[in-house]
């Protein structure tokens, strides 16, 4: 146990220096047509990723919250029983030792539930989805009762239905090296040998099985591990028909692994994150709105590709990204992506941490605290910390919907660093203040003449006068912003 904790701390470290070289979508000598999906423009649905929330937690609040609020999607951690691993470390949920659906945020009855309530209330399930690996190898017993050890997994797979590649513990050596990426094991987790039709079979069972209780959506975790041919034969053979995110960690500003993966669904853009980070750090925000790779800072996926982010629950335990541990900035990167019209837009919704490999919150007995207590939700900066909730990154997500008529920007203005603002045509318009001092601006809209609502206000209606020449008067406070949309018309 203590090896795989070891090992799960390096994989994290390294993953954000790797150096990643062009692929040939190959999978044991075959070639794979990949034609390339259209790409173009952003998804106004808005997805909230309720980490490591228990099933019933999840249910209400899409009822009482999620629906709402405009959210279309609920992102939840992975549903299958899992390794039992010391500590309770987060990425326990990410070693399957079965295809059971049932853990500790729930069993299989609640786990039904949960997608019934959500879906009841307008919110989409995506579940997250381990089809590259099991457990770390080692011996143990799973969080439902099942036994395993090294590379068998009773009534499931045995010894030949994993990769052995032959390197120094199996292990990936060279992260150039697409073979080594796709079929070594990734800090010593067993490698499912994916181009087996027994294996494939198997894992289309399990997507089936989501399928069957409502599920529509589905986050394939490390499919950069995986063969993209493999993944699209798994997802053939299981009919899935549903919203595909494949997670590809491609670090680098040349995005060399990511098109192979195109056709078969989204793909995360976890530099996207980084980029908006560092940029409102350096209060260099103005460069975000740049339509051009070399003056924007990085060559972009395409927007109808990107699955995008501020953070995730693997970025925001390193320095690298903003987080909810940043206050008001990381909701003004928050707002800004949600505003912007690129890619489909996840919400992170944390719980508080102190270390890398710390699990939610919990009681004694290790069971997973509740959300909701008597029916009502405890959020607070020590425990769930709920930043999807606040009245900036709500509003802004209300925002999105509300302009998606208009999948462009229009009238940029920005004052060279840390004040920028853009309109969505006639639709709606958005100002924000990264910087330390007043924006006190005039500044020219699209939209119609009237009296607005700022979206993003703490509570009630902050009015917003946009004058008959279309010109509104901006008045933020340093580290604020304001949004406006032809919904918000009073």
């Amino acid at each position: 146990m203590n090896l795989i904790v070891s090992k799960m701390k390096k994989r994290w470290a390294a993953a954000a220096t790797l150096a990643l070289t062009t692929l040939t979508l190959v999978s044991c000598g075959t070639e794979q047509v990949n034609p390339l999906p259209d790409t173009s423009g952003s998804d106004p649905r808005v997805i909230v990723h309720l980490f490591e929330w228990r099933w019933d937690d999840v249910a209400a609040e899409c009822e009482q919250f999620l629906g709402p609020a405009g959210y279309s999607a609920v992102q939840v951690s992975p549903a299958t029983e899992s390794a039992i691993v010391e500590g309770r470390p987060w990425y326990e949920k990410y070693q399957p030792a079965s295809y059971q659906i049932g853990n500790r945020s729930g069993d299989r009855m609640a786990f039904a539930n949960m997608v019934r309530r959500c879906n009841g209330a307008g919110v989409e399930i995506i579940s997250d989805v381990v089809l590259n690996h099991m457990t770390g190898v080692y011996s143990g017993v799973g969080n439902a009762g099942s036994t395993f050890s090294e590379y068998v997994y009773p009534g499931l797979y045995q010894f030949d239905d994993f990769h052995h590649c032959g390197t120094e513990g199996d292990e990936i050596q060279d992260w150039n090296d697409p073979v080594q990426v796709r079929e070594c094991e990734l800090v010593n987790l067993a490698d499912l040998k994916t181009e087996s039709a027994s294996v494939r079979t198997r894992l289309a069972l399990f997507l089936k099985d989501l399928a069957s209780m409502g599920v529509t959506g589905i986050r394939i975790d490390a499919a950069k591990h995986m063969w993209p041919a493999d993944i699209q034969a798994i997802l053939q053979e299981a009919e899935w028909s549903g919203f595909v995110v494949q997670e590809v960690n491609d670090t680098e500003y040349s995005p060399t692994w990511m098109p192979d993966y195109y056709a078969t669904g989204l793909v995360t853009d976890f530099r996207y994150g980084g980029h908006v980070s560092s940029s409102f750090r350096r209060g260099e925000i103005s460069s975000l709105l740049a339509t051009q790779a070399e003056e924007f800072g990085y060559e972009k996926v395409p927007s109808g590709a990107a699955f995008v982010f501020v953070d995730n629950h693997d970025t925001q335990r390193s320095s690298d990204v903003l987080s909810f541990k940043d206050g008001a900035l990381h909701d003004l990167a928050q707002v800004f992506t949600l505003a912007y019209p690129y890619g489909r837009v996840r919400v992170m919704s944390s719980y508080a941490f102190a270390g890398h490999s710390q699990g939610p919150p919990m009681d004694s007995g290790e069971a997973v605290s509740p959300v909701y207590v008597d029916g009502v939700v405890q959020c607070s900066p020590d425990a769930w910390v709920c930043e999807h909730r606040r009245p900036a990154i709500a509003g802004a997500v209300a925002f999105r919907a509300a302009v998606s008529g208009a999948d462009f920007v229009s009238v940029p203005w920005t004052n060279g660093s840390n004040q920028i603002a853009f309109g969505r045509g006639n639709q709606g318009f958005v100002a924000l203040n990264a910087s330390d001092k007043v924006m006190a601006e005039t500044l020219k809209t699209e939209m119609e003449p009237g009296m607005y609502c700022n979206r993003l206000a703490a509570s009630g209606c902050q009015t917003v006068e946009v004058r008959q020449d279309g010109t509104i008067s901006v008045d933020l406070n340093p580290l604020t912003a304001l949004a406006i949309d032809v919904l918000s018309h009073q």
